[in-house]
């Protein structure tokens, strides 16, 4: 017989059992709801995420051309198989064995015909570095944050002009399974192509100034006297297309420890004693200044000794022979040191300072390529506050022939000479941009003057022999300038034609290459015999 005891403790271990499990009924349901409801989209989405790829359609960059529409830089078309991973990614490679249509996919590779030619012009592509890895290019920022294995222009126009050549990437949406196959495309977004850009170049003289320098080392730049730049050549160079193809990691790498810096543009980016092609420059300031005038003349002496210091003329130092009785167009013709040397005194460094600065020294061309430097013009407070030393008449005379402390870029002096052959107006040397010009305010009877003497250096008995019997006329200034590397020179040239009416101006640097008429000369010569053979035939 069951007591009353009995009953009450057998009756709440039902209703226990009962609640535990209404209680974890709940629990469940509670998850469930918050899975299907409140977390529903967030697993939607890793699941969507775990079947559908995004895969980046590259956009071709814009092509570089030349000023006749010929193609100097240029995109072609590779094919590279993708393979996705079980995972979530996927990977492009080059290895296409055994891979089916669907695995297969187009993508543009940047190309550059000219190879090593046209390298310091053009520049090459590199991937984006850690830091620019989600940010925008402040240019162009519509075209989105850089994202990782993206290529940017590193050096030349492909720097200079990125916003311009770059694209907008497309995008393509493909489902796959399980296994990582595809399965199908669910969307596509068209990639947006980078404009193309036209130069001033011309194709065919910038490859005959490329071959012209081979095995040199050094500089060249030819431009119309209103700043067009018609070739540009930096030497040694190295082949863009290297940066594309990782087959040439070494290659790379050998560039980027090579002693003769390859990769460097000497052309914008080096600074070099001028020597004598900073004469004319001294010649317009001293006629500006009004310290001599066009019927100036001056007997050579053959050297000037101040105090215990000597300073003489090449002719006398090579020959013992002095140039007698002679003026301005004989001494630029001559290229007589201690002419300028006096020339120098009468107008005083501050002028040949303010003048070399009109003429664009001392400053940056604003050529549009990134990396340029300015030379520079020494002066007494700047003696002082770098070396702090005074300033002596030597120092004058080092700067009156292009020596001492003076230093200049090769982009700087063509600019400079171009100014004398436009008859004054300076420009800013350009591209793809158009060139900004500033007349310099000087009187036409002194440009001309020292144009007669730069004809003269071209002609019998001037220093600038490769010329004698070129035709048409032109107008030209030798350079030959003392460096402190084991007694060596910088061989310079410098010249422009017709001397009249000039349509073409060019300065050759060789460095560290020996005398400016014997080694720069006959590559400005060669230069000119292609493009007027070329214009003329």
């Amino acid at each position: 017989m069951e007591t009353l005891s009995t009953i009450k403790n057998e009756s709440w271990l039902p209703w226990f059992l009962r609640g535990v499990l209404i209680f974890g009924f709940l629990i469940l349901l509670g998850r469930l709801i918050e899975l299907q409801i409140f977390k529903g989209p967030y697993y939607r989405s890793l699941s969507e995420g775990n079947r559908i790829r995004k895969v980046a359609i590259k956009a071709p960059r814009g092509r570089i051309l030349a000023r006749g529409g010929e193609i100097l830089v240029d995109n072609k078309e590779v094919t590279r198989k993708l393979v996705f991973n079980s995972d979530t990614g996927f990977t492009k490679t080059d290895d296409l064995t055994a891979a089916s249509a669907d695995e297969l996919i187009k993508e543009p590779m940047r190309y550059y015909p000219l190879g090593e030619k046209f390298a310091h012009l053009g520049g090459y592509l590199g991937e984006v570095n850690e830091k620019e890895v989600g940010k925008v290019n402040p240019k162009c920022s519509e075209k989105g944050p850089r994202k990782a294995g993206d290529l940017v222009g590193r050096g030349g126009l492909e720097e200079e002009y990125e916003c311009t050549l770059s694209g907008t990437d497309g995008e393509e949406l493909i489902e796959v399974n399980t296994l990582g196959k595809k399965v199908r495309v669910l969307g596509r977004r068209e990639p947006i192509p980078g404009k193309d850009l036209k130069t001033w170049i011309s194709f065919d003289l910038q490859a005959k100034v490329a071959e012209s320098m081979s095995g040199k080392k050094g500089a060249v730049i030819v431009s119309d006297p209103n700043g067009q730049i018609l070739a540009l050549f930096s030497a040694p160079s190295f082949d863009p297309n290297w940066f594309i193809d990782k087959r040439y990691s070494r290659e790379v790498a050998a560039l980027l420890t090579d002693e003769n810096l390859p990769l460097f543009n000497r052309a914008i980016g080096g600074q070099f004693h001028p020597g004598s092609v900073f004469k004319p420059v001294v010649a317009v300031a001293a006629l500006s200044e009004g310290v001599i005038d066009e019927n100036y003349t001056f007997n050579d002496p053959g050297v000037i000794t101040i105090d215990k210091y000597s300073y003489s003329n090449w002719y006398f130092t090579q020959y013992g022979s002095t140039e007698g009785t002679i003026g301005l167009k004989r001494a630029i013709a001559r290229s007589t040191d201690t002419f300028f040397y006096k020339i120098g005194e009468l107008t005083g460094i501050d002028d040949l300072v303010k003048w070399a600065n009109k003429f664009g020294f001392n400053k940056e061309t604003k050529i549009d390529l990134p990396g340029e430097i300015s030379g520079l013009v020494p002066s007494p407070e700047w003696k002082k506050r770098v070396k702090n030393e005074i300033w002596f008449l030597g120092n004058t005379y080092h700067v009156s022939i292009g020596q001492g402390d003076l230093s200049v870029t090769p982009i700087e002096e063509n600019q400079a000479i171009s100014a004398i052959a436009s008859g004054g107006e300076l420009c800013s040397p350009k591209i793809a941009a158009e060139p900004k010009c500033k007349n310099l305010d000087i009187k036409k009877d002194y440009i001309e003057t020292v144009k007669e003497g730069m004809v003269d250096a071209c002609s019998t008995g001037g220093t600038g022999y490769t010329f004698f019997d070129f035709t048409p006329q032109v107008a030209c200034k030798t350079g030959t300038a003392e460096t402190n590397v084991d007694g060596k020179t910088h061989a310079w040239f410098t010249v422009f034609a017709p001397s009249d009416f000039p349509d073409i101006v060019a300065t050759v640097l060789v460095e560290r290459g020996g005398e400016g008429s014997k080694v720069a000369g006959p590559i400005a010569r060669d230069i000119f015999n292609f493009w007027f053979s070329k214009n003329h035939e």
